[in-house]
Order: structure tokens, then sequence, then C-alpha cells
């Protein structure tokens, strides 16, 4: 199937030295085989390692590559936001530095726009999803004890709110994100929660998902984030 939209493809990045150039070259391969005008965004939030100078490298060779830099590190909603709101196509994609989804899933989630939906996110937990390798026994457990928080605080009718593929038209996307304020992990719900409260047409779609072994979430830490972010959300 070729895409004839055009699409944005949003990446946050965070010490992503080790991954980020096999992840762009094979986004950029895909999108000029499926012959679409596309852009890919890196939003850098504040590196440490050279992930700010590969990108710039990579971006004398492939065209259509841009990167934009945080101030500092401000979190993964914080880039995420920065890149939707600087997309310029018609369609917006976020995709995880890591493909943990690969970018090949996209072409199961453009006839969904084309039949009229706004927002196409992915799914892990769905029966039709392709795990190929799976999150330890600890990340499964506190992915479902927050999808469980999710449903109780906030709203129900997502298996996986998480995945971090999901593609916008780019008046949603827009409209969604310059509304936004969750700057951590927990973005993806509220941007679910606003989607759904501005009448945005959603739908959950199964994908093939391989866990990384460099997850940036923090058990601890991040999860008490992530449950006040629910509460922010559920109450604003």
């Amino acid at each position: 199937m070729s895409l004839r939209e055009s699409i944005s493809i949003v990446i946050p990045a965070f010490n992503e030295e080790k991954r980020i150039a096999p992840t762009l070259r094979r986004i950029h391969e895909y999108m000029k085989e499926k012959g679409a005008e596309f852009e890919i965004i890196v939003v850098d939030d504040g590196s440490s390692d050279d992930t700010v100078g590969i990108v710039r490298r990579e971006s004398g060779m492939l065209k259509g590559l841009r990167l934009l830099l945080n101030e500092s590190n401000r979190g993964k909603g914080f880039s995420v936001r920065h890149g939707v709101l600087s997309a310029s196509c018609s369609l917006v994609l976020i995709s995880d530095a890591d493909l943990s989804t690969p970018i090949e899933e996209v072409a199961k989630f453009v006839p969904w726009i084309r039949n009229g939906y706004d927002i196409v996110i992915g799914s892990r937990a769905l029966k039709e999803s392709d795990i190929v390798k799976k999150q330890p026994w600890y990340r499964q457990s506190m992915g479902k004890v927050f999808n469980a928080m999710v449903k109780t605080l906030v709203f129900g009718g997502f298996e996986d709110t998480q995945c971090g593929f999901k593609l916008f038209t780019s008046g949603s996307g827009k409209r969604i994100f310059n509304m936004a304020r969750i700057d951590g992990f927990a973005f993806d719900v509220e941007a679910l929660f606003l989607a759904r409260r501005m009448g945005f047409r959603i739908k959950e779609v199964p994908v093939k998902w391989m866990n990384s072994p460099q997850s940036r979430v923090r058990i601890i830490k991040d999860s008490f984030r992530m449950l006040l972010d629910l509460l922010r959300i559920r109450f604003s």
C-alpha cells in the first residue's frame, strides 16, 4: 500500500546515541519505499550523550530530517508536544526511538484515518497484538496496575493507552497538544482524555511490538509521578 498522505514522524529522544541512527535510517528507507511525503522530527530532551551530534550528522544524508532541542530535560510529554506542534504534514505519527513498534505498522493505521477516524493508537493488549518479546514480569505488572488506575480514575474504553505509537490528523494533534500540560510519561492519557472531550474519533489497533531492555521508565519514581499526573488529569 502506498502512503499518499504526508506524514510527520515525531521521535522524542533522551540519550539515544546507541539506537537513534539505525532508527532514523529505517524510517527514512520505509517512507521512501512507500512514496510518502514525510518529515522526521527528532526532539532531543537535553541528552548528555552524542544523540544531538548523531542526528545532525544523519540530517546531512537523510532528506526531511529535522532536529528540535529542548532547553533542558523536560520529559517525554513535553518533547512530544514540542514535536507535534512543530509538525508540518497532514498526519502526525508519534514513535519511540527504539522502534519497539516497527515503522511498518503505520500502514495498518492510515486506512482508519481515511475512514474518518481522527486518531489511531497502537495497542499491545488486544488479542490480535503480536508481542515478539515481552517485558519483564515486573514491568508487565506495573503496566497492568497503571491501566487499572487509568480506567478507575480517568476513563475506560482502551486496553493500552501507553503504547508509544500513535497517529493523529494534524488538526486533532495540534488542538490536543495545544491544550496538553503533562510533561511526563502520562501524557498519552491526557492526550486521549482531551481527544474524547473534544469529540475526536479514536481507533485502537493491535500492533507488532518488541520490548526494549533500555526502557527510560523508573519503576518507583516514575510510577508515583504518573499517579499524580492521573489525578491532575482527572480533576482538571
